[in-house]
C-alpha cells in the first residue's frame, strides 16, 4: 500500500463502494493514498452506481470516468447483463454454408465448420459457465457437449437441455459420459419414472412453466442467472434459437461460414420461427468483427434489437 501512494490508478470497472466478499475497494484505494483513478465505465450494480466514485472524490482523489467507455462496456457486458436483468448473457453459435445451411437436405451436419473453427468453440466453451441445445440437436447429433482442448484442461460448463416433453434418451453420451459439469434438463412434463431414471444417472431435472407449446425460456434464463450463470453458450438448433431471439434472450451472436454450398430448400437454417414481417423490424447485430480461421470466416457481433412485428 505504502508504494501505491501518489500514484495513479486505472480500472475498467467503477471501484466499489460495498461489503460482499471482501472490502470496499474505494476505501482500499483510500487508504492507499493514490492520487488519481481513471475508470472506464461507472459500475451498473445498484449496490455501487456513482458511490465508489463519490467516494473517492470526498477524500480528495482526482476521478477520471469514461477513459476508453465504449470497450470496457464490451469487457463487462456479461456483469451487465446479468447485474441489471438476473439473466445471463447469452451467446448463439452456429455454423452455416455460404448460401445459409446448417445441414444438407439428409441432416447430415458433421462437419459444416474445419476444425480451427471447431477449435474456437471449445476454446470459448471453456470461458463460460454453461451451453445449451435443444432436444431436436440431442436427438440429432447426441453431443457430449464437453471442453477439449489441447493441453488438457478440462473445465466442463454445465450443460442445459431444453426438453419440453422430456424425450431425451437414457443412453444419451452427456449423460454416460465422466464430467466434472451436471447436466440440467428443463422440462415441462411431470414424468415421475424418467425423471428418476434421470437423476440415478446425475442429471437434474426441473419442471417450468409452459409457453407456446414449450419451456418458458424467460423463466428458464432466470433460473440460471440465479445459479450464477453469467455467461451461456446456445448452441442450437434453430427452433430454440429462434424463439429465444424472439424473446430478445439473445445477447451476441457468432456465425462461423464456410466455403461450402449445399443448395435445395431453405430447410435447414439458423432460426426458425415465424420472423419478422418487415425489413425495419430485421434483427441487426452491431460492434461486428470478423477473423478468418483456417478456410471459413467467423462473423461476431452483438444483438442490437429483437423486436418482431
Amino acid at each position: 500500500a505504502e508504494k501505491a501512494a501518489g500514484a495513479d490508478v486505472y480500472v475498467t470497472l467503477e471501484p466499489c463502494s460495498h461489503y460482499g466478499r471482501t472490502e470496499p475497494c474505494a476505501d482500499a484505494l483510500v487508504a492507499a493514498g493514490v492520487k488519481r483513478v481513471f475508470v472506464g465505465v461507472q459500475d451498473p450494480n445498484p449496490q455501487v452506481a456513482g458511490r465508489g466514485i463519490e467516494k473517492l472524490r470526498q477524500a480528495g482523489i482526482e476521478v477520471v470516468v469514461g477513459v476508453q467507455e465504449r470497450q470496457c462496456r464490451r469487457l463487462i457486458a456479461a456483469f451487465t447483463r446479468h447485474i441489471t436483468t438476473g439473466f445471463p448473457f447469452t451467446i448463439y453459435k452456429t455454423a452455416m454454408t455460404l448460401d445459409g445451411k446448417t445441414a444438407t437436405t439428409s441432416g447430415d451436419s458433421q462437419w459444416i465448420s474445419g476444425e480451427l473453427s471447431r477449435q474456437r468453440v471449445h476454446q470459448l466453451r471453456d470461458r463460460v459457465e454453461a451451453i445449451m441445445v435443444g432436444i431436436e440437436t440431442l436427438l440429432a447429433d447426441d453431443p457430449l457437449l464437453n471442453t477439449r482442448l489441447s493441453d488438457n484442461r478440462r473445465r466442463d460448463p454445465l450443460r442445459v437441455v431444453v426438453d419440453s416433453r422430456l424425450r431425451i434418451p437414457l443412453s444419451s453420451r452427456m449423460l454416460q459420459q465422466e464430467s466434472s459439469a451436471s447436466t440440467f434438463i428443463a422440462t415441462t412434463v411431470a414424468d415421475p419414472e424418467k425423471i428418476s431414471a434421470l437423476q440415478q444417472l446425475g442429471a437434474e431435472v426441473m419442471i417450468f412453466p409452459e409457453s407456446a407449446g414449450g419451456v418458458s425460456l424467460p423463466h428458464l434464463w432466470q433460473e440460471l442467472g440465479r445459479r450464477h450463470v453469467q455467461r451461456l453458450l446456445l448452441e442450437g438448433g434453430a427452433t430454440l434459437a429462434g424463439a429465444a431471439l424472439q424473446a430478445g434472450l439473445i445477447d451476441q451472436m457468432m456465425v462461423f461460414v464456410a466455403p461450402k454450398m449445399i443448395g435445395g430448400s431453405a430447410r435447414y437454417g439458423i432460426f426458425n420461427g415465424e420472423g419478422c414481417h418487415k425489413l425495419i423490424n430485421a434483427v441487426r447485430l452491431v460492434e461486428l468483427c470478423s477473423e478468418q480461421l483456417g478456410e471459413d470466416i467467423l462473423i461476431t457481433g452483438d444483438v442490437e434489437k429483437c423486436s418482431q412485428d
